[in-house]
Order: structure tokens, then sequence, then C-alpha cells
């Protein structure tokens, strides 16, 4: 009988040391999730919420800017895009800095034009149709110095997107 005793008192035991273990990875896993956690290394552009605010999920906390690689994102008519592809060298006129070029390279298209992706999409169906040719963002990645003039989010900016296919090299 004392056995069967130890044996259940042993079981009662290894049971609320598996219960405390399981508290402990919830706490655990209750602090993670109080880490916010940036998707880009960069600075606070903006902070939409203070020390001490209730949030929900999907609320926007922090417009984050990213540091380490500048872009831009040019909207290019839909006719323009016939010839662009991802690699394509791009020259980059700032207006803040004027005069001087920085060079790029196209990254990637979005995959739908911006009026998609609009608040309130425009709805032309009067009737007659009027075609409307449609912007879609370009992403350019600047191949900027370390040291360089800082490329700011919102600078106005021109791009001209170098569409020629290179010329194979002369055989000799």
């Amino acid at each position: 009988a004392g056995a069967a005793q130890a044996k259940a008192d042993l079981q009662q035991h290894l049971a609320a040391f598996e219960s405390a273990r399981a508290e402990r990875r919830l706490a655990e896993q209750d602090a993670q999730d109080t880490v916010l956690r940036a998707p880009v290394a960069g600075v606070v552009g903006k902070r939409h919420v203070r020390a001490g605010q209730y949030v929900v999920p999907g609320q926007p906390l922090l417009a984050v800017v990213p540091v380490a690689q500048a872009y831009v994102v040019a909207n290019y008519k839909e006719t323009q895009l016939a010839r662009m592809r991802p690699g394509q060298p791009v020259q980059v006129q700032v207006d803040s800095f004027p005069g001087q070029a920085f060079e790029g390279h196209v990254a990637s298209f979005s995959p739908a034009s911006g009026n998609v992706f609009a608040l309130l999409p425009s709805d032309n169906a009067t009737g007659n149709f009027t075609k409307i040719v449609q912007r879609f963002a370009v992403r350019i990645l600047l191949d900027l110095p370390v040291n360089g003039p800082q490329i700011l989010p919102g600078m106005s900016v021109v791009t001209t997107v170098d569409t020629r296919t290179p010329e194979p090299a002369d055989a000799r």
C-alpha cells in the first residue's frame, strides 16, 4: 500500500511539474507577444501610439523608414511598361539635389494598377467607353554610396529607365 501511495504521489508531482512547465511556456510566449519587431531596419518616421495606450490587432503603430536600402516608387503609365524588366538601369534625378544624378535599377513591378489598391477606386461605367491609361508602381532600388546624400521619403524625383536591350559584344 505504501509503494502504491508513493507511486501515486510521484505521478501527482510529475503532473504538477508538467503543468508548471506549460504555464512557464505560456508566460514566455505572452512576453514574446509584447515585443514589436519591425519588418525592416530603419528609423521611426511617425509614431501613432503612445506608452500605456491600448492597441488592437491590425492597428498601425509606427511608420518605419528603411535606411539600409533606399528606393523610389515611380508610377509609370501602363503603355510605358512594355519593355521594362527587373534589373534594368535607372537614372534618378532628385529635386533636392539639382544637377546630381543617382544610379539605380528596376527591382519589381506592382501586381496591379494603383486604381485597384485605391481606397475609393474610380468607376468609369458611364455607358460610353472612355479608355483611361492606368499607372503601375515600379520599385527602383538606388545604388547609393553609404556616405552619399540622404534621400528621404516624399522627395520629388524624375526617373529614366534604360530599356534598350544590351548589344552583343563585337565578335573579333
